[in-house]
């Protein structure tokens, strides 16, 4: 089923929506899930949260993009409930991730300015389109899909040394971008 026609779907709050989220869907989110949690039992209920989450968001929302839109919904829900489960316990690969990312976007406590935020997000997605497709796929790989680098070698064939240099050049070259676009850091 074509992504217009499940979120017709929602907007008819037909429960059908769910059903054929999940039949396209489920496997990405279950996946993301996954990554940051580590525990299939959670990584599921992380996944009927997403459903839930979508059910309650469309509408009012129609997202132009609906696979980045599951794929936003299950990863924040899936990084809110690590935290949860990890409040007195740091380790997992996701947390390796954020603290590598945190290096050169640090996301300031106390900024909830939306047009700010937008303009982070576009900032970023223009630095991500600017790069080529292999260093990009390996920077969303680690920091979106909260691969290991393991995983990222096993995917492209690389040593893990060239991954984790690959990804210490991007990481840098964001930092440089954002701070140019005059993005305090």
């Amino acid at each position: 089923m074509e992504d217009r026609q499940i979120i017709e779907l929602y907007w008819e709050r037909a429960e059908e929506a769910i059903r054929e989220t999940d039949v396209k869907y489920g496997r990405l989110c279950r996946y993301i899930a996954q990554n940051i949690l580590a525990s299939p039992e959670d990584s599921e209920e992380c996944v009927n949260d997403t459903w839930l989450g979508l059910w309650n968001a469309i509408p009012p929302q129609r997202p132009s993009r609906f696979s980045a839109f599951v794929g936003r919904v299950a990863r924040n829900l899936a990084l809110k409930r690590f935290d949860y489960l990890t409040a007195a316990k740091r380790s997992p690969e996701a947390v390796c991730s954020l603290e590598e990312l945190g290096e050169c976007v640090s996301g300031r406590p106390g900024v909830e300015d939306e047009l700010e935020n937008r303009r982070i997000e576009a900032a970023i997605d223009a630095f991500l389109w600017s790069l080529g497709e292999e260093k990009r796929a390996v920077f969303v790989r680690r920091y979106w899909y909260f691969d290991s680098i393991e995983h990222i070698c096993r995917r492209t064939g690389w040593s893990q040394s060239k991954v984790k240099s690959m990804l210490y050049h991007t990481r840098q070259k964001l930092r440089d971008y954002l701070e140019r676009e005059g993005i305090e850091l």
